[in-house]
């Protein structure tokens, strides 16, 4: 949502070098970090002789602790690369980093969500976003907390994609339309900028902590559809959460989430949770039309939670039934998304929460004050709690979500 601007081609050159040598050394200094406690247990998640792969692979479980809840902290909209040749750019990531450091100190979660929008890639004027990604993810990586995350519209420059693909019986193509020639393999067609692919498979290869995944290819062009499991603390193979992340769209194709994520959805959380009986979170980055239909009128009165309600909600251009399979899942106990950044308002809805999370970096529009959308799991109660922890240390609308 932010304006894209132009930069003299020297200038662009000569900050690309710049960044290029100052991210080396960070990551060569991030690398090192210490591992989390958590990221020793690595674990294959059987639910009696079904497995679930991610990259390949039986899926990874976080164990949570035996001590305390299972905590999550929700940065959204981080808008990292803005503006990258002006004074003004760079100093807003800087502070974005501070934002996530200070909330990260304060509240010590087990897990972070990058809820999408985590470069502004249509604004950043070098080819390879992947270095940005990178510093947005930096202080969760050098404290040893593992992470997710999801796309946004602003994670990968814009291409056109036929929106029919997303409905059904539409399928999204693995093959680019015969109009783009520049088709480069199972990644997808190439265009001016870092493609979500690329975005991803960074992440994923160059962090330990990431628990991030590519996603079915089959789902393609989107990426980041994945299922992670919350373990008990002293049995690997006993759930007490699910989370599902979904792309949402936006930046090189429609803002939708798809008939074919739907149906991914269905079939894995039937799969996996039959009896619905363990709690399910859900997170992707636009707001579905679903939202909108909630929203607060003026302010944010009972039964909404939230502090900022200063714009009305920018939904998904179609609805191809995630929600009403959302509906009829008694287990699944909220949805989560960033994307409007002058709301942060939870509303019930149906059976279920809808939530946004908390503009939390200094990129991107609206001068509200930056803050963290809190996550709190007790497995003893199986209640599951939401706050939103402030850039000045300031807490307010806690909400009971289950």
């Amino acid at each position: 949502m932010s304006a894209l601007r132009t930069a003299a081609p020297a200038t662009i050159m000569v900050i690309h070098s710049v960044f290029s040598v100052s991210m080396l050394c960070f990551h060569l200094l991030s690398t090192a970090s210490s591992i989390h406690p958590q990221c020793e247990h690595r674990c294959h998640c059987l639910q009696g002789h079904r497995s679930l792969a991610l990259r390949g692979s039986p899926e990874k479980c976080l164990r949570a602790r035996s001590s305390r809840p299972y905590k999550i902290a929700l940065f959204a909209d981080l808008h990292f690369g803005e503006n990258a040749w002006t004074d003004w750019g760079p100093r807003q990531d800087v502070n974005s980093i501070g934002v996530m450091s200070t909330i990260l100190d304060k509240e010590s979660p087990d897990f972070v969500v990058y809820l999408g929008d985590v470069i502004t890639a249509n604004n950043i004027p070098v080819a390879n976003a992947s270095s940005y990604w990178l510093q947005a993810i930096s202080p969760t990586r050098t404290r040893g907390i593992p992470w997710a995350s999801v796309f946004g519209n602003h994670d990968d420059a814009p291409f056109v994609w036929p929106l029919e693909w997303f409905s059904a019986p539409g399928i999204p193509q693995v093959h680019c339309p015969d109009a783009n020639l520049s088709f480069s393999g199972e990644e997808g067609c190439s265009f001016s900028g870092t493609q979500r692919a690329q975005l991803m498979k960074v992440e994923i290869e160059q962090n330990a902590l990431s628990y991030s995944s590519s996603g079915p290819k089959d789902l393609w062009p989107s990426i980041s559809n994945y299922v992670l499991q919350v373990s008990m603390p002293d049995d690997p193979t006993t759930p007490i959460m699910y989370m599902y992340f979904l792309d949402s769209g936006g930046g090189s194709y429609p803002e939708v989430v798809s008939n074919s994520q739907a149906e991914w959805f269905r079939h894995q959380s039937e799969g996996i949770n039959p009896d619905s009986r363990i709690p399910e979170l859900i997170f992707w980055h636009v707001p579905s039309k679903a939202y909108a239909g909630v929203a607060p009128w003026f302010g944010v009165r009972k039964p909404c939670v939230g502090s900022i309600n200063k714009e009305k909600v920018a939904s998904q251009e179609a609805e191809f039934g995630i929600m009403e399979i959302l509906e009829r899942r008694p287990s699944v106990k909220a949805v989560f998304v960033g994307h409007n950044h002058g709301l942060d308002w939870c509303c019930p809805y149906k059976k279920l929460w809808l939530c946004f999370a908390r503009h939390t970096g200094y990129g991107g529009y609206g001068n509200w004050a930056r803050g963290v959308r809190i996550i709190e799991f007790n497995q003893q109660t199986s209640s599951i709690r939401s706050w939103i922890r402030m850039e000045n240390n300031d807490v307010h609308s806690e909400v009971v979500l289950s």
